[in-house]
């Protein structure tokens, strides 16, 4: 079942990113659900918001999966996430999401990459 939701995500992520279909993968987290990344202040933030302000982030965004690894019912994801700031600068940083599953839904998620990179990607591209 876990390995059946970490593929959900995969393509839900995908839409979010290239159609900004925010729905799909709102959809597919319990509604009391922990989420977060390593630079996420707010540690009682929503999945929507979660999401919504990962969108806004970008201009152009694409995720790739290079390792999907489902041990019973956690997933660990390794990706590569490539594509523009807001201002329309390249950016790409690579990270590990770990999801925790119950039944079908995502009961936590969390996501873990180098900040200091991503973040000079995009002071860079908003100064430059």
């Amino acid at each position: 079942m876990a390995e059946n939701t970490a593929k959900q995500f995969i393509d839900a992520l995908y839409k979010l990113e290239s159609e900004r279909d925010l729905e799909t993968i709102v959809s597919l987290f319990s509604e009391d659900c922990e989420i977060g990344n390593v630079v996420t202040e707010d540690k009682n933030i929503g999945v929507r918001e979660f999401w919504t302000s990962y969108r806004e982030s970008f201009g152009e965004v694409k995720s790739t999966f290079r390792n999907e690894i489902v041990p019973g019912d956690t997933a660990a994801l390794e990706w590569t996430t490539s594509g523009t700031s807001g201002a329309g600068n390249e950016i790409s940083y690579d990270g590990v999401s770990i999801l925790e599953i119950s039944g079908d839904k995502i009961t936590r998620f969390h996501a873990y990459f180098d900040p200091n990179k991503l973040g000079k990607q995009m002071e860079a591209a908003n100064n430059g």
